[in-house]
């Protein structure tokens, strides 16, 4: 089987789905082909965090700025998906103290809002934290539900005129001397052979587009997949996003998702993102470092751990000083027409790269367009008419039901993720 489009975009997670969110409403005819569901890699498996660039204010002055510009941003075109919780960073040491000037002049700087709590004050808003705790710096971090606002920009872009094929896993790339034209991909529910023909390929693989380019027939791309390892607790403990007082480290941030408390993370560099194991060392060096912050995990045993490999810029050689900021390749210097890589980035800046790459092509196009991503309010499931979908899609609506059913229940805001669920079947289906 054959397809045109203008553009394909080869990811489904927070920098594919952007991207092909941007340019479907540039006009742009666009298909993003994903192997898994929307946000099955990376982008599903990280921390929960909408960053407030606080945490990088110091060592990453520029992926700051990004994130507290993002952070604003993507409050107000997905508001569904963003929770309030503001965070604090904790002074407890007296080397975290000997951080304080720093780290408030950055924030300064940078033109994060903050303030500064007394001891009493962070222990009135935080009940479990150390008692020992000195001083406390409020920031306006919050906490974003990653597959609600993947499934929103999806259903978005979908409505928009982007076909979004997931369960398609590319195989191969189409060619024609030194330019790729297309690709060639499996789709793993009815095991059809498809190319897609193309004028631009976006590869925004995450910790597997070094794959992609070995398919291409490039030899290198300068990526850094590193593992962050979160470890989740079946209590809350805190109301808001808990940092150390210091500069970004393995087991000194703490998330509030749902009912839950996320701790994380660690930064160790792997050879491959799909040969990773997490280990009981790693997990208890977690809990020992977040124990400072909050002493009570060290009495609770926790529900899980899990982990994403995070497609860093290989601007270090160690994960924790790579910078988190991102890079768009083009492939053409290099001699190879038609390719674009998206390296490195964060969830919080992933409508930023989705800017970027689209103003790229563009460009590559010759059509004089704008983002309006930055502008557009993100389509939730209380915006459609979702029982119509069901009709159209022939879906069994016994599915609908047992979702609908839970609303005004103890358990309603847990079944809005199988409603964002629905929403991947609708964007497939169309």
């Amino acid at each position: 089987m054959k397809m045109r489009t203008t553009v394909v975009v080869i990811g489904g997670g927070a920098n594919g789905l952007f991207t092909t969110l941007d340019l479907a409403l540039r006009g742009i005819n666009v298909t993003l082909v994903e192997k898994g569901d929307i946000g099955s890699g990376t982008s599903g498996k990280f921390h929960g965090l909408l960053h407030s660039g606080a945490r990088y204010a110091v060592t990453d002055p520029e992926a700051a700025k990004e994130c507290i510009q993002e952070n604003k941003i993507i409050s107000r075109i997905a508001p569904h998906a963003v929770k309030d919780t503001g965070g604090l960073f904790l002074g407890i040491t007296e080397s975290d103290l000997e951080f304080y000037e720093r780290f408030v002049s950055s924030l300064d700087k940078i033109g994060i809002e903050h303030r500064t709590l007394l001891p009493e004050e962070v222990i009135g808003m935080e009940p479990y934290v150390n008692r020992n705790v000195k001083i406390g710096i409020w920031v306006p971090d919050k906490v974003v539900l990653g597959y609600d606002l993947l499934a929103s920009v999806a259903i978005t872009a979908s409505l928009n005129g982007a076909r979004i094929m997931t369960y398609n896993e590319v195989i191969d790339f189409v060619r024609d001397n030194k330019s790729v034209k297309g690709v060639r991909v499996v789709d793993k529910i009815s095991n059809q052979i498809i190319d897609i023909e193309a004028d631009v390929i976006v590869n925004a693989a995450g910790p597997w587009a070094f794959k992609i380019i070995k398919m291409a027939g490039l030899k290198e791309i300068p990526i850094l997949p590193t593992a962050g390892i979160m470890v989740v607790f079946g209590n809350k403990f805190n109301n808001m996003v808990l940092n150390r007082l210091r500069p970004p480290s393995d087991g000194d941030i703490i998330v509030p998702y749902f009912d839950s408390s996320i701790l994380g993370t660690t930064a160790t560099i792997i050879e491959d993102p799909d040969n990773f194991q997490i280990s009981e060392e790693d997990v208890n060096m977690l809990i020992n470092e977040g124990a400072y912050m909050i002493p009570k995990l060290k009495e609770m045993k926790p529900v899980r751990a899990y982990a994403s490999v995070r497609p860093l810029m290989k601007t270090a050689e160690s994960g924790r000083e790579a910078t988190r900021d991102f890079t768009i390749i083009d492939h053409e210097k290099e001699g190879l027409e038609g390719l674009i890589s998206i390296i490195g980035g964060k969830f919080t800046t992933s409508r930023l790269v989705g800017e970027k790459v689209s103003d790229m092509i563009s460009d590559k196009l010759g059509i004089k367009s704008e983002s309006k991503t930055s502008k557009i309010k993100l389509i939730s499931p209380s915006d459609l008419e979702i029982e119509r979908y069901f009709d159209e899609l022939k879906l069994p609506k016994v599915l609908l039901k047992n979702v609908f059913e839970r609303r005004g229940t103890l358990d309603e805001e847990r079944y809005l993720t199988s409603l964002y669920i629905l929403l991947s079947l609708i964007v497939r289906g169309r």
